[in-house]
């Protein structure tokens, strides 16, 4: 039964990182100057959807550590757990200001007025959503070497 529900939160796990991996994708590829008012809702509606699968992926992640799979003495200590923990919060860190400039749209949206975009936060939003693809590379590199236990004694 245990094998079962471990495959469960497997699953799950899974599903909220291509959830979230989807979502990033999609803002990367729609977000572009001269934006239609429906356009920039749908990424707001995507961005929506990326918190939540974060938020989703950490509980059931912080879920997995603590009372399913491996338990948390061996993530603790795993310095590859700790890694990737860190370039996930690097790459919510990163996800803060494209969210607010996607927020500061509604004064526009409400007035069913696409957006204005500066050129240079069009470049900042750019860069970042790049640098959060960058860093779901990274997390996909190591959690393998996560579950392989590379790097522990």
């Amino acid at each position: 039964m245990m094998v079962l529900i471990n495959s469960l939160m497997a699953t799950l796990h899974h599903i909220c990182a291509f959830t979230l991996t989807a979502c990033l994708v999609y803002e990367l590829i729609a977000f572009r100057k001269g934006l239609g008012v429906e356009e920039a809702r749908r990424i707001q509606k995507v961005d929506g959807w990326y918190g939540i699968s974060a938020g989703l992926l950490v509980v059931v992640g912080l879920l997995r550590v603590f009372f399913f799979e491996k338990g948390a003495n061996y993530y603790g200590a795993n310095p590859m757990f700790w890694i990737k923990m860190t370039l996930f919060v690097i790459v919510g860190l990163l996800s803060i200001y494209p969210t607010i400039r996607y927020i500061k749209w509604n004064s526009f949206l409400n007035e069913n007025k696409a957006p204005e975009i500066a050129e240079q936060e069009f470049k900042n939003i750019r860069l970042l959503l790049v640098l959060e693809i960058v860093g779901l590379v990274l997390i996909l590199f190591f959690a393998p070497a996560m579950a392989r236990a590379i790097g522990m004694n």
